[in-house]
């Protein structure tokens, strides 16, 4: 078997503001397995400034990989428990080499383009007008849930965004959820989470930056709209820390972002410990391109989540690997017919 990697960056059609800064592009990898005629690739889908794994090595160790592939999938993953992102890539790479078409990871009705998985629309941060104008056009695509990320324009303006929907649509028939991405400070946060419940949110994400156990343990106790950890599952790889962080905070919902969190098996555990807390889940992708989506999506899937995921990021950039991936009337589906193609990679 032989194993290369190959760097790519993703231009983002418009610059998408998060609390975080602005984004304009994107830098990923591809892991790609041959072994005589067979072809499987994997995307290790590295955030900078979020994954635990942006590290100055971290090509570095993506070349240990390709240089000791022959130790096999499992070694491989124990091995690269600090480089979440490079787990995915290499447990969607050995999967995609093992099936007869490479891009059936996980195949099921959805790979097969027969059933489709509810998404929500996603709302970048900006000014008023563009955070309206976005809201309008996802409204206008079919979504029936909106995610808006909060916490870089002004809180009131934020809120005149939300009422503004609220006044056209009730809570059943547009659902709204809030990402903060840690933007609260915890002792004002409560109250803003007061005031968000106003309009029938179904949830925030990260309202307090990560780390603040106690802080966000009050938080989900007292909170009037159910909260959602994201940010906080981010470099907890051992299982007892996962199950302490849940037991102690008992939050409402968990983000899994497979690439930010030990890929596919470590979203298993952490799935596992908030069911056994009566915690809810859905799974959010982590700007990947289609490759790392895909997989991402045909996981989900067959994870039977009845809620919408956060899978509808494939579209926002110029140069994407083109995929049968489609978002049609707030769902991600298969077409049938329109085919991969890798050659833009140049692999």
């Amino acid at each position: 078997m032989n194993a290369s990697f190959k760097k790519h960056r993703l231009v983002f059609k418009k610059a998408s503001g998060t609390s975080r800064g602005i984004l304009t592009t994107k830098d990923t990898w591809y892991l790609i397995l041959r072994d005589d005629e067979r072809f499987g690739i994997g995307e290790c889908g590295m955030f900078r400034g979020l994954s635990v794994d942006d590290r100055p090595d971290f090509e570095q160790k993506l070349q240990w990989v390709c240089d000791q592939i022959h130790m096999g999938e499992q070694e491989l993953l124990q091995a690269l428990i600090e480089f979440p992102a490079i787990q995915i890539g290499v447990e969607t790479a050995f999967r995609s080499l093992r099936s007869d078409d490479p891009f059936q990871i996980f195949p099921s009705q959805f790979s097969k383009g027969k059933e489709s998985i509810a998404i929500n629309g996603l709302i970048w941060m900006g000014s008023a007008s563009y955070m309206r104008e976005q809201i309008k056009e996802k409204l206008d695509q079919g979504f029936n849930c909106i995610k808006m990320k909060i916490g870089a324009i002004d809180f009131e303006t934020e809120l005149s965004l939300l009422q503004s929907i609220r006044s056209e649509f009730n809570q059943s028939d547009v659902e709204l959820r809030v990402d903060a991405n840690g933007a609260f400070h915890p002792k004002d946060a409560l109250e803003k989470l007061k005031r968000l419940s106003e309009f029938q949110i179904h949830s925030i994400e990260q309202p307090i930056k990560a780390g603040q156990t106690e802080e966000m343990a009050n938080l989900c106790a007292r909170s009037p709209l159910a909260i959602a950890l994201d940010e906080e599952l981010i470099g907890v790889v051992d299982s007892e820390e996962k199950k302490h962080l849940i037991n102690t905070i008992k939050p409402q919902y968990i983000i899994l972002k497979p690439s930010l969190i030990g890929g596919f098996g470590g979203s298993d555990e952490w799935i596992e410990i908030a069911e056994q807390n009566h915690a809810g889940w859905w799974v959010t992708s982590a700007l990947e391109s289609n490759v790392g989506l895909n997989a991402i999506s045909q996981y989900t899937f067959i994870k039977n989540s009845k809620l919408p995921q956060g899978l509808g990021t494939g579209s926002l950039f110029t140069n994407n690997v083109p995929s049968p991936l489609t978002v049609n009337n707030g769902r991600l589906q298969y077409i049938g017919g329109k085919p991969w193609n890798v050659e833009l990679l140049k692999l």
